[in-house]
């Protein structure tokens, strides 16, 4: 299996392409946008393809949250390989959605595997609080012996709960897109071995995330769609058992969701001022840079340009969705090399040079495939290998590549830009309207729903399944429900007093809004039924 990123150089991605048609690669992960470069396309015409799958299928569609032009051109490969069938998946997709991406697709005789939206063991709860971080924490404190992730949407306020949680005696981690490749995976280790209970995080925290066990999901701040929400959400309760979804909120966060949905479109003006300004930055000339790849640095560019660093961000994203350039924050690269002389030119190079031969022997015995391909060299392990440090042994690289040897890319871990076409003047440029006013609406109307689903008295499981285009009948479960099954019989009551545990009987006549009389004898029949039990005041659930 090969991965095409953003960061490999063109060299490297021709001799991967060239191990696709000849070698014995079997699977090629690749973004859309690069499906387009004259590059790739040349190969696909000569390559022995049996399936072309299509991930994240919603972004073919302008419903989709995720809209991104160049999915809708993926149907351009059946003309090279029309007989090879076509299969795409998304977790999440409304009617719109789905109907686009069997039209954008061109799918014959699709046929279609559809889950169910519903989930029936996902208790969902909205509670508006004007201190949402003590609410959250008090939370957190109460289902410290559980496993659980908070969501919030920016890096500063996952540092500062999970600060918080961390002073409480809570054990937090913390995951966000700023983080290195190594520590994302040792916080996800940690959580996923239950060293760290709950994960403050934003939406970074996603993808490969199955956690059968995660009792809660806290919404900090609400994400400005329900796809997003439903997603998020979804990582609670995949054993099956009951778990909640929680999103605090007060109207100050509508205001602020209200105000970045302008921030995300700025002016026409400033998108083609920042274009023209990467151009510059870039020292990439009129006609030129097609499939180039560039790391990218967003503060420095910003400050030499003089412009606002979440403009220019905003106008990046614009700029992917009308395929001008495709952008990639999250980039971690290992070192990577190729050897590029024959094994006899190699010999007599190792015996001329046996200090440079301390680092040839290992990488030889490690990597096989190097006369062939570009391999991922694990620097830690050359290092053990040799005892160098890794500036020591990233100058003995350089070195060789110097001398001829090898062809060398070193270690990255910054954003990486692509021009996907070639770069236009600023007359040129033109931004078609469904990637900005369309799209705009549209996030409106998203935004809209989301608000909807907090403010609205009807029931939240229902709610998310009509968004989605399927019928649902009331969960039973949800705040909602709880509040409308009137009058309370002494079974919706147990239900409404589980779904507030754990906590001290204060905390339950509180979220009840009964005094504590009418709570004692159903309290006392939750005990003998053992649903139940009261450790140090605190009423917890004996299981889920």
């Amino acid at each position: 299996a090969v991965m095409l990123s953003s960061a490999m150089s063109y060299r490297e991605l021709d001799i991967e392409l060239d191990n696709a048609r000849f070698g014995n690669t079997k699977f090629i992960y690749l973004s859309p946008e690069r499906l387009q470069s004259k590059l790739f396309v040349e190969r696909f015409k000569l390559m022995n393809v049996g399936l072309v799958v299509i991930d994240e299928a919603h972004c073919i569609s302008e419903w989709g949250p995720e809209f991104r032009p160049s999915y809708s051109k993926i149907s351009a490969l059946r003309a090279y390989h029309p007989e090879v069938p076509f299969m795409a998946l998304t977790a999440s997709a409304t009617h719109e959605v789905r109907a686009d991406i069997i039209e954008k697709l061109e799918l014959r005789n699709p046929k279609v595997i559809e889950g169910s939206v519903e989930r029936e063991n996902l208790i969902y709860e909205v509670l508006q609080r004007d201190n949402k971080l003590n609410a959250i924490l008090e939370f957190c404190e109460r289902n410290n012996y559980t496993s659980g992730i908070v969501y919030c949407q920016t890096r500063k306020n996952v540092k500062e709960i999970a600060i918080q949680l961390r002073a409480a005696g809570v054990a937090a981690g913390i995951y966000h897109g700023g983080m290195t490749a190594n520590d994302r995976s040792f916080m996800l280790k940690e959580w996923l071995n239950n060293n760290l209970r709950i994960m403050v995080a934003t939406n970074a925290f996603g993808m490969g995330i199955d956690k059968p066990d995660v009792r809660f999901v806290l919404h900090f701040e609400f994400p400005n769609n329900l796809e997003a929400y439903y997603q998020e959400a979804g990582r609670a309760g995949r054993d099956g058992k009951d778990s909640r979804a929680l999103i605090f909120y007060n109207n100050t966060d509508i205001e602020l969701h209200q105000q970045q949905l302008e921030r995300k479109y700025p002016s026409l003006d400033k998108i083609k001022k920042v274009y023209d300004a990467i151009g510059n930055y870039l020292q990439i000339a009129i006609g030129s840079g097609l499939d180039e790849s560039f790391s990218f640095n967003l503060n420095d560019f910003s400050k030499k340009f003089n412009l606002n660093t979440s403009e220019v961000y905003a106008s990046l994203k614009i700029l992917a969705a009308n395929n001008n350039i495709y952008f990639e924050e999250n980039v971690f690269l290992p070192t990577r090399m190729r050897m590029i002389i024959g094994q006899a030119a190699l010999y007599k190079f190792q015996v001329a040079h046996p200090d440079l031969n301390t680092v040839i022997l290992p990488i030889l015995r490690s990597y096989p495939g190097v006369f062939d391909r570009f391999v991922r060299i694990d620097e830690k392990k050359i290092c053990e290998i040799t005892n160098l440090s890794t500036a020591q042994l990233r100058k003995k690289l350089e070195q060789l590549a110097q001398f001829g040897v090898i062809e060398l890319l070193l270690q990255t871990d910054e954003p990486q830009l692509v021009y996907t076409q070639e770069r236009k003047s600023i007359q040129e440029l033109q931004i078609a309207p469904e990637v900005y006013i369309n799209r705009k609406e549209k996030d409106k109307y998203r935004l809209d729903q989301v608000i909807e689903y907090i403010s609205s008295s009807y029931c939240r499981s229902a709610l998310i399944s009509t968004y989605f285009g399927s019928n649902s009948k009331r969960c039973g479960k949800c705040d909602n429900c709880l509040k409308e099954n009137s009058p309370l019989d002494q079974d919706t009551i147990k239900k409404m007093i589980l779904s507030a545990l754990p906590g001290k009987i204060e905390h339950i006549e509180q979220h009840l809004n009964k005094d504590r009389s009418e709570l004692k004898d159903i309290l006392r029949a939750l005990l003998l039924e053992e649903k139940i039990a009261l450790k140090d005041e605190v009423f917890i659930r004996t299981s889920f």
